[in-house]
């Protein structure tokens, strides 16, 4: 059976953050160890997807082909990179997220030929804690070559599997875990 594969969106320069978000830390870890460890709870192959300089020393690699393009151009790569049918994408600023729910969420994408298995929770879509087919891959670059750069749009374009605020209730998962963590204020609330 496919276990998929994930990876982990190590991102670059936050504007708002200060600092590469990969790098800053919370409760004795950075957030990209933290990511890391999710991924492998639910996964036995774990890319970070970013630059081969910066993390190459943390673990296997893939950088963007499309650079500067924000997580589109990342859920490409890694879908490119790809050589099994699911892949768990999580971006490294959700550290709350539960590895209890990412095995969940890899589940419900395996039930179903879905091209995308995706929460639709905290007031929209979470296309950044999801499960991707490879042929989303081709609808990511063609948008990506157009100079398109948002997720969301996209979903339109393919079959989904949601996962709603209220299937996450009944399973007791937090809704909260989706919240990610974007600026300076967002980390010290988050530390407390």
């Amino acid at each position: 059976m496919d276990r998929g594969a994930a990876f982990v969106l190590a991102g670059g320069q936050s504007s708002r953050m200060g600092a590469d978000k990969a790098f800053v830390r919370l409760e004795g870890r950075t957030l990209l160890q933290r990511a890391l460890e999710l991924a492998a709870a639910v996964a036995p192959e774990v890319y970070i997807v970013g630059s081969q300089h910066k993390f190459g020393m943390l673990g296997r690699v893939i950088e963007d082909r499309f650079p500067n393009h924000g997580p589109l151009g990342g859920i490409h790569a890694a879908l490119q990179a790809s050589d099994t049918d699911c892949n768990l994408i999580l971006a490294v600023d959700m550290p709350f997220v539960e590895a209890r729910f990412l095995g969940y969420l890899l589940e419900q994408a395996r039930r179903t030929n879905a091209t995308v298995t995706v929460p639709r929770a905290g007031g929209g879509w979470q296309p950044l804690c999801a499960a991707y087919r490879r042929p989303f891959s081709d609808v990511a670059e063609a948008a990506l070559r157009a100079g398109r750069n948002k997720i969301d749009p996209l979903f339109a374009q393919v079959e989904m599997r949601v996962v709603e605020e209220q299937e996450l209730l009944e399973h007791n998962f937090a809704v909260e875990m989706f919240r990610n963590l974007n600026t300076p204020e967002e980390l010290q609330e988050a530390q407390r």
